[in-house]
């Protein structure tokens, strides 16, 4: 006796998720084009829409954005399983590890700016430590923190005013 297969339903929040996903899919191959004057030196585009999709829906929207992004990025990209896909991986867990604990403070002090700070120091930290234990064992690679700080400081404070003003336009349209 065969039983039918059960079937899976897609919900409201599982069509979002894919359309946020295909967008910060679209920026980071977008942003793979960019020439970089360091590796791993971006300014880390999809993460405003991951920013967004914490900002509007919550944190579980959000890491699903950025997890499909980083999978679907490098296959896209030919990457999948390469240096740049674990490192890509470990800043987005790292930066999601981060952001899971900033939504638990008063969120009159975390708003899209401080969120985006901390969530691109925490990328750029773990990549850190996974470049450090993996490809670099070298204590050399901390000589570079300071300019990975400086970006992570313009490009984070960046993406965020950016989430910040979509958010602000966003309220606006839903109150007009």
């Amino acid at each position: 006796m065969m039983t039918e297969p059960k079937r899976v339903v897609a919900d409201a929040s599982d069509f979002r998720v894919a359309r946020y996903a295909a967008a910060a899919i679209a920026l980071s191959v977008a942003e793979a084009a960019i020439p970089s004057p360091l590796p791993g030196v971006k300014p880390g585009l999809a993460n405003i829409i991951v920013l967004l999709v914490l900002m509007r829906h919550g944190w579980a929207e959000a890491a699903w954005v950025a997890l499909l992004r980083v999978f679907a990025a490098s296959l896209l990209l030919g990457q999948l399983l390469a240096p740049g896909f674990f490192l890509s991986l470990a800043g987005s867990v790292a930066s999601l590890a981060v952001l899971a604990a900033a939504t638990r403070l008063p969120s009159r002090w975390f708003g899209p700016v401080s969120l985006s700070l901390l969530a691109a120091f925490g990328h750029i930290g773990g990549q850190m430590m996974l470049a450090r234990l993996w490809l670099v064992p070298h204590e050399g690679l901390w000589a570079l923190w300071p300019i990975f700080s400086m970006t992570a400081t313009i490009f984070g404070a960046a993406n965020g005013l950016i989430v910040a003003r979509l958010l602000s336009v966003d309220d606006k349209e839903t109150a007009g």
